[in-house]
């Protein structure tokens, strides 16, 4: 067996993609082959419901290149990449799903765009893809607010298909929030960074496991976890509503003393208290989200936990737990 360190690791998550599998590992040994014969491939199961599992078993004993990690419950995605990368031992990492919509056939363009360009990770834009309309605008959407309360500007065409060199994925490794998105990490790390245009293809077997409401709470984490954005403006609303309030009192005072007109207020106080006392509760709710996430990370908890791995010998890793 060859031991030497391999020069490409792939990293793809794995939920519910038992039809997958088999078509993705010889996809991505042809494609592989084509830069390098030494690489490895790590498929990280993330306890889905159907036989993932049970499927990658074979493919791993057929070609001791195709690794397995063995997640102890659902962790979600960005844990499962996560846990993958802390496992690789590439000199290069390349990030793709699972599905074949990432198709292995164009990692030699992301890893020829970086050694071309010099550049220490190199992204793939979807310029056509082929996702349903509503997860393309949900998409577009959480790159729109996303942009606005970080001040920055993510391509919504650019997701997690990527190669990056190891001190980048190092640095990842060593950023330990557990509210997680490998994309924008990398980006905030400040790694000279490429684009290439990536073909993306139909998901080759079953159905996508993000649900709109997965999509919207991915959203809400990724920019609370980013962005302080959110306080500002709710400090910024309560001064105006406090300024506004002001205001028309004052109003109403020189009406008083000028005309002596006294306003019927019984409609507008009630009115007046349900929406401030809507907004206060708004404001309670983002500061609550903030402070839960503060309390989770004081737990210092793993971020994900080692059910089984294959093909790893004593390789040692930094954040499971077996």
């Amino acid at each position: 067996m060859n031991n030497q360190r391999p020069f490409i690791s792939v990293v793809t998550p794995v939920y519910k993609a038992e039809d997958c599998l088999g078509e993705l590992c010889r996809r991505l040994v042809s494609a592989l082959e084509k830069i390098t014969p030494n690489f490895e491939i790590i498929m990280v199961e993330d306890a889905g419901p159907d036989r993932s599992w049970e499927t990658m078993v074979p493919l791993m004993a057929a070609d001791p290149r195709c690794k397995g990690v063995r997640l102890s419950r659902n962790f979600g995605q960005q844990y499962a990449i996560t846990a993958g990368l802390e496992h690789a031992a590439g000199e290069w990492m390349v990030v793709m799903d699972c599905d074949l919509q990432d198709q292995p056939e164009e990692i030699h363009k992301l890893y020829q765009t970086a050694v071309d360009g010099g550049f220490d990770v190199v992204f793939g834009r979807r310029l056509q893809r082929q996702d349903s309309w509503l997860k393309r605008m949900s998409s577009k959407c959480f790159y729109a607010v996303y942009n606005f309360f970080t001040d920055a500007h993510f391509d919504s065409s650019v997701a997690e298909f990527s190669i990056s060199r190891r001190p980048v994925v190092d640095e990842f490794l060593r950023m330990k929030e557990h509210n997680r998105s490998f994309a924008l990490f990398i980006r905030w790390l400040g790694f000279p960074i490429g684009y290439v245009e990536v073909a993306h293809a139909e998901r080759f077997a079953g159905k996508s496991s993000y649900s709109l409401s997965k999509l919207f709470h991915h959203s809400a984490e990724s920019i609370i976890s980013q962005s302080n954005k959110p306080l500002y403006l709710s400090i910024a609303l309560g001064l105006s509503l406090a300024l506004g309030s002001f205001l028309v009192a004052l109003y109403f005072l020189i009406e008083y003393f000028r005309i002596g007109v006294v306003v019927e207020g019984w409609t507008t106080s009630i009115v007046s208290l349900w929406f401030i006392g809507g907004i206060l509760l708004v404001n309670l709710g983002v500061l609550g989200l903030y402070l839960g996430r503060v309390f989770n990370e004081v737990k210092n908890r793993p971020l994900y936990v080692v059910r089984q791995r294959v093909g790893f010998a004593d390789r040692q890793t930094g954040n499971s737990a077996e």
